[in-house]
């Protein structure tokens, strides 16, 4: 029994994990095909995240938010009043809704990525986007 138990828990953490790292692979690639016109500098509120992307030759990862020019947000009780200056892509469509600084979502629907980015929203932040992410342009929140 405790065998079956402990496959069950190790299968558990494995499948988490990979979806971490799917998610960290598509805010790389997300990240590799925006522009703000200097070197983009991402902190976030989620450590796993932060650890995951400190390889990345696209973007520098900063410890301090105040170093930071883009601001990944995983939760909504993180949010400051010092975020109000920087570029926000947040990992929860609600978030999206709720941060109108935010540019861009990254969330999982029925295990299943989905990426949106706000087209006023990067005009007025003046972010390009290649033409990778056109397809996930939307005019507005949903």
């Amino acid at each position: 029994m405790k065998s079956i138990f402990l496959s069950l828990l190790i299968t558990l953490a494995l499948e988490a994990s990979s979806s971490n790292t799917h998610q960290i692979k598509i805010i790389e690639k997300i990240f590799s095909e925006i522009s703000i016109g200097e070197e983009l500098k991402i902190w976030s509120d989620s450590s796993d995240i932060l650890f995951g992307l400190q390889t990345s030759a696209h973007f520098k990862i900063v410890q301090n938010l105040q170093d930071a020019n883009i601001i990944i947000l995983e939760k909504s009780d993180t949010f400051l009043s010092e975020y109000l200056s920087k570029a926000i892509f947040v990992l929860n469509y609600s978030l999206l809704s709720e941060i109108p600084q935010s540019f861009g979502a990254l969330f999982w629907k029925k295990g299943r990525p989905n990426i949106v980015i706000i087209q006023p929203r990067i005009e007025k932040q003046s972010i390009t986007v290649s033409k990778d992410l056109y397809p996930y342009m939307e005019d507005r929140v949903w």
